[in-house]
């Protein structure tokens, strides 16, 4: 067994960057070290570990099961380091750092702007770069510190993650404030009957969560249009006779639509944030994470002001 008084803590952080980039070269650009000095560390973790931890392969390295095994507690030890290296009282108004978001274009303009209004009042010199979200990665993000939180929906998060709800949405359906049905009234056959518009993010999608429920009910509707934005949605529906089912926040307030009561009842969603173990315990992370959970509780996001 190792005596832990040998354990180099820099051998840690070269494991856990090999595990994360799966390329010697790629983990040294990533620690600002040589190519050979990381090799070195590896030889040296192979001892301490007495496993060889990552196996060659023409891509790079593959870890082996021991180091698949660690890597969950290796990850853990880390964060912990790094925390107790932060200060002991976190001040928002002297700090100075970057955080990274990933959301879709509706968590961007639902969350992500009141959120940003608010934290620059409170936090000046915290700089927010904001991601688009990959479903499949963000696990992979998350443990490297490409990320450091995610806004999505329950479903989709990896069971990995820490994971908090920020609030349910619900479906509503939207057209231009002269559409002509507003004169008739919008009953189910007539909201069948008329073209609609839906956003598919992963591009030319026709069906969603409306669809669904009018098959439930033996019915069907013709969707004329699919875009990959609910921000581009909104500018259709104000040129066109299309109507959509669009989440609530985005709507209210907005100028140039109009809500009416829908024919059916469609399934909203509920928007959660995620993060990693990695920043779970860190004072600066709790901080923004409460902040944003603050934010969407307020009654001015509610009411899309």
């Amino acid at each position: 067994m190792t005596d832990i008084r040998k354990l180099d803590l820099n051998l840690l952080k070269v494991f856990s960057a090999l595990l994360d980039e799966r390329s010697v070269t790629q983990a040294a650009a990533r620690l600002s070290l040589t190519q050979p000095a990381v090799s070195g560390m590896l030889t040296r973790l192979r001892e301490s570990f007495d496993d060889p931890l990552f196996v060659r392969t023409a891509r790079g390295v593959v870890p082996t099961q021991r180091a698949l095994e660690l890597a969950p507690t290796l990850k853990r030890v880390l964060a912990d380091v790094e925390t107790m290296l932060q200060p002991a009282h976190f001040d928002p108004a002297c700090a100075e750092f970057s955080w990274s978001v990933a959301g879709t274009d509706y968590s961007l303009q639902a969350v992500v702007v009141p959120f940003l209004a608010r934290l620059r009042r409170l936090a000046p010199g915290i700089r927010v770069m904001v991601h688009p979200i990959d479903d499949g990665a963000v696990l992979r993000q998350l443990e490297r510190g490409a990320l450091d939180l995610v806004l999505t929906t329950p479903e989709v998060t990896p069971a990995e993650l820490h994971q908090r709800p920020l609030y349910d949405e619900e479906y509503v359906c939207v057209l231009r404030t002269d559409h002509p049905v507003l004169a008739e009234g919008l009953t189910l056959e007539r909201f069948c009957a008329l073209d609609h518009a839906l956003v598919s993010y992963s591009g030319g999608g026709l069906s969603g969560s409306t669809d669904r429920a009018l098959a439930e009910l033996g019915l069907r509707r013709r969707v004329a249009l699919s875009v990959p934005s609910f921000l581009v949605l909104l500018e259709v529906l104000r040129g066109s006779d299309l109507l959509a089912m669009m989440p609530r926040r985005l709507v209210d307030g907005v100028s140039g639509v109009c809500v009416v009561p829908a024919p059916l009842w469609v399934p909203g969603f509920t928007k959660v944030m995620a993060w990693h173990e990695r920043t779970h315990s860190n004072p600066a992370q709790r901080w923004l994470r409460e902040l944003l959970l603050e934010t969407c509780g307020t009654d001015e996001m509610k009411n899309g002001a």
